[in-house]
């Protein structure tokens, strides 16, 4: 019932993409048993250390014989300090509440984007898919060469069409509903990113393109994704549904925090990392944007932020801990594997079609 082309595309039995979420959650126990269930395991990849990124791609082929991704950051990774000072002020109240020493450095940022690349090439990853952009011509090349998919995320038509000139496989529509970044190319055009709901953006991008069209943000169950497909999406790519599940490598106080939180909960922010992004409302985020003070662009500001995040969850205290999370939120369940989250959602899409049709 639910072989769309996505599945022909990518070689697989459903067509649920795992969302390429960064910074551990997409460990490769989560990713290996998203594509043996049949869906597209992806490992958040951008901040992974080369000879740790080409470890979780080893260890995920040691898991699966299955298609899986890699999400990588394709946008310019410039260092800022203007203003660092300003914000270390601040940062120096948090720091000195987690009881870790104070600091007055410039970030530091290290562009891993090429050595990441190569590794992919290198290990014959069958599948990239990119954030906060397109990848290069020269490495779009490259990676058509290697028969690699390649998957890129939009935030509008006109990114979306962006994508279909460079050659991108399958777009996956990220509508404002979704948890973390802002996928949006342009954050000068759109300081905080575009926000089109899902639901709204779904349409206009499969009226307007030609490749297919993946909904993400929001949808967190069978009828999420039944709804998805009615609305011209060939398939769902869903990040915080699987946030809470056995294999998910979230800190437990995220976890905890995800599983208590509320939809109305669920707010915008630069704090943390300086591009837009959406997760839970904590002290971290009310005080730093309480102070006035702005903070840098993406990545200083995240290079700033990046001692207190670890204390945070060093010390389990999700007060000042990044909880990216869509708006989906009192859907999540606990306690669940990775294949058994599939198993309920394709069941759910099947009720609520039967349901629809009678």
């Amino acid at each position: 019932m639910f072989k769309t082309e996505v599945c022909e595309i990518l070689q697989i039995d459903y067509p649920i993409l795992l969302a390429g979420m960064a910074g551990g959650p997409t460990t490769p126990e989560l990713v290996a048993a998203v594509s043996n269930a049949g869906g597209l395991g992806t490992l958040g990849g951008a901040y992974l250390k080369p000879p740790a990124l080409r470890e979780a791609i080893q260890k995920i082929r040691q898991l699966t014989d299955k298609p899986f991704s890699v999400n990588l950051f394709s946008t310019d990774m410039n260092e800022s300090s203007e203003g660092y000072l300003k914000v270390q002020e601040i940062l120096n109240e948090f720091r000195r509440e987690l009881g870790i020493p104070h600091s007055t450095e410039k970030p530091v940022v290290t562009d891993l984007f090429d050595e990441q690349f190569q590794v992919l090439l290198d290990e014959e990853v069958p599948i990239i898919s990119t954030a906060f952009g397109l990848l290069p011509s020269v490495k779009m090349k490259a990676a058509k060469e290697a028969g690699m998919k390649v998957i890129s995320m939009a935030t509008t038509v006109e990114e979306g069409l962006m994508a279909q000139q460079q050659g991108v496989d399958i777009v996956v529509a990220q509508g404002s509903d979704a948890g973390g970044h802002r996928g949006t190319f342009d954050v000068d055009k759109y300081p905080n990113g575009a926000n089109i709901g899902t639901f709204s953006l779904i349409p206009q991008m499969k009226h307007n393109l030609k490749i297919p069209v993946i909904a993400a943000g929001g949808v967190m169950n069978g009828q999420g994704l039944a709804a998805s497909l009615l609305l011209g999406a060939s398939g769902v790519q869903m990040g915080t549904r699987f946030l809470t599940s056995i294999e998910s490598g979230a800190h437990p106080a995220y976890q905890k925090a995800l599983l208590n939180s509320t939809e109305d909960q669920i707010v915008l922010t630069k704090s943390f990392s300086g591009r837009p992004a959406k997760g839970i409302q904590n002290k971290f985020i009310h005080d730093f944007e309480d102070s006035g003070t702005k903070p840098l662009p993406f990545p200083s500001q995240n290079s700033l932020t990046g001692d207190i995040r670890r204390a945070a969850a060093t010390k389990e205290n999700p007060d000042y801990m990044s909880l990216w999370a869509g708006q989906g939120i009192r859907l999540l369940k606990d306690g669940l594997s990775a294949k058994e989250i599939i198993e309920e959602i394709l069941g759910e899409a099947v009720a609520a079609i039967k349901e629809l049709s009678t």
